[in-house]
C-alpha cells in the first residue's frame, strides 16, 4: 500500500486541468434508470443518452469505473453541469475524504479499503448527487457495488421506490462498510503476533509488527475524516438528507465511527505489543549477560589460583607436595560449586 501518493500537478498547472496519473485502463459506463416500475439498464450509453438522462424524471444512476479516460470524463461533466475542479479531483486518485455543495448538487469523496493478495488498496468513489441523479467514479474495478447493481436489477427492498437519496445512503453504506473485513483480517494477524511476541520474540516479528502500524496509520489517514463527511452531510439544510433519510445516514455515521474505534484500538495494541517486543528482547539480554557475569565471577578465583601457581619463583613449596596437583582441582571444584549455590540461595539463577 502506498504510503505518500504523488498524484498531483507540477506547480503552475491551470486550475482545473484534467490529466490521469498513473497506469491506463478501461473506463467503463453504466447507466441505470429506474423508479418504483420501471428499470432500464445501458451498459455503455451514447452521449445523447447521457444527455438525455440528464434531463429525465426518473431516478437514474450513471455508474463510472475505471476513471483513465479524462476525455469521457470531461464529456460527463459538461453533460451534467460538474463543476471542473471536481472532474479534476475525480482523476487525480488519493484525494482527502470530503463533501462539497455546488448548488444543485452534492459532490462527494471517499476512500474504498480492500485486500488484494493480502495487501491493503485503496478506491477512490466520487459521488455526485442531485436532480434526480447520481454519478459515481470509481478509481477501480467498482465490484464492491456489484450487490447494488443486482438489487436495482431484481428490485429488491426499497432501493427502487426511494430514489437516489436511499441510492447515494446504499453506495456510502457500501463503502463504510468494506473496512470491517480489512479490519477484521488484520485483527486476526495482530492476535496472532500477540502470542508470538509473548512466545518467542525476533527480527522477523518486529518487522510484521512496524509493518501492521504502518496499515493502520494509513488506514487511519484515508478514513478517519469520512465521519467528519457523514457529519456534515447530515448536518447540511436541504432536501438529500430529509427527516424519512436521517435515520438511515445516521446508522452510516455509527458505522463509520465503529470503524475509526477499530483502527484506533488496534494501533494501542500493537503499542503495547512493540513495548512487550523491546522488554522481551531487553530482558532476555539481561538474561545472557546474567550468565556471562556468572561464569566470569567463577573463573575470577579460579583464574587468581591459577595464576599464583604459575609464577616462576625457584622456591615454592606446594609445588613440590605429591598431592598438590589434585588438590588445587580439588580447591578451585569446591570454589566453583559454592559460588554456583550461593547464587543459586540468591535466585540469580
Amino acid at each position: 500500500m502506498e504510503t505518500f501518493g504523488k498524484r498531483y500537478h507540477p506547480p503552475g498547472t491551470p486550475p482545473g486541468t484534467l490529466s490521469r496519473h498513473g497506469t491506463g485502463g478501461v473506463t467503463r459506463i453504466r447507466l441505470f434508470e429506474y423508479d418504483d416500475t420501471q428499470f432500464t439498464e445501458t451498459p455503455a450509453p451514447t452521449p445523447a443518452q447521457c444527455q438525455k438522462a440528464a434531463h429525465n424524471t426518473q431516478a437514474d444512476w450513471l455508474d463510472v469505473t475505471g476513471v483513465h479516460d479524462p476525455t469521457a470524463i470531461n464529456a460527463l461533466g459538461e453533460t451534467f453541469g460538474l463543476h471542473p475542479l471536481a472532474l479534476e479531483d475525480i482523476l487525480n486518485s488519493g484525494q482527502r475524504p470530503k463533501v462539497d455543495f455546488h448548488g444543485q448538487y452534492t459532490f462527494l469523496i471517499l476512500n474504498l479499503p480492500h485486500l488484494v493478495d493480502d495487501e491493503i488498496t485503496l478506491e477512490q468513489v466520487s459521488l455526485f448527487v442531485g436532480d434526480g441523479h447520481l454519478l459515481s467514479f470509481c478509481s477501480g474495478d467498482g465490484t464492491a457495488f456489484e450487490p447494488i447493481r443486482a438489487r436495482l436489477r431484481q428490485g429488491f427492498g426499497r432501493i427502487r421506490t426511494r430514489g437516489v437519496n436511499y441510492l447515494l445512503y446504499t453506495l456510502m453504506d457500501v463503502v463504510i462498510d468494506c473496512a470491517f473485513p480489512v479490519l477484521e483480517e488484520l485483527g486476526e494477524r495482530i492476535e496472532t503476533l500477540e502470542e508470538q511476541v509473548l512466545e518467542n520474540p525476533d527480527q522477523a516479528m518486529l518487522n510484521t509488527l512496524h509493518q501492521l502500524k504502518r496499515d493502520l496509520l494509513l488506514l487511519r489517514r484515508a478514513l478517519w475524516p469520512q465521519r467528519e463527511v457523514i457529519s456534515r452531510l447530515i448536518q447540511h439544510d436541504g432536501e438529500l438528507v430529509n427527516a424519512e433519510m436521517r435515520p438511515y445516514f445516521g446508522d452510516c455515521y455509527d458505522h463509520a465511527v465503529q470503524v475509526i474505534d477499530l483502527i484506533e484500538t488496534y494501533r494501542e495494541m500493537l503499542s503495547g505489543m512493540l513495548d512487550i517486543y523491546l522488554s522481551s528482547v531487553s530482558n532476555r539480554m539481561n538474561d545472557i549477560m546474567r550468565v556471562l557475569t556468572i561464569v566470569g565471577t567463577i573463573f575470577i578465583p579460579l583464574t587468581f589460583i591459577v595464576g599464583v601457581y604459575g609464577m616462576n619463583f625457584e622456591h615454592m613449596p606446594e609445588l613440590k607436595w605429591h598431592n598438590g596437583y589434585f588438590g588445587v582441582w580439588g580447591i578451585m571444584i569446591a570454589l566453583a560449586v559454592a559460588m554456583l549455590a550461593a547464587f543459586k540461595w540468591r535466585k540469580w539463577l
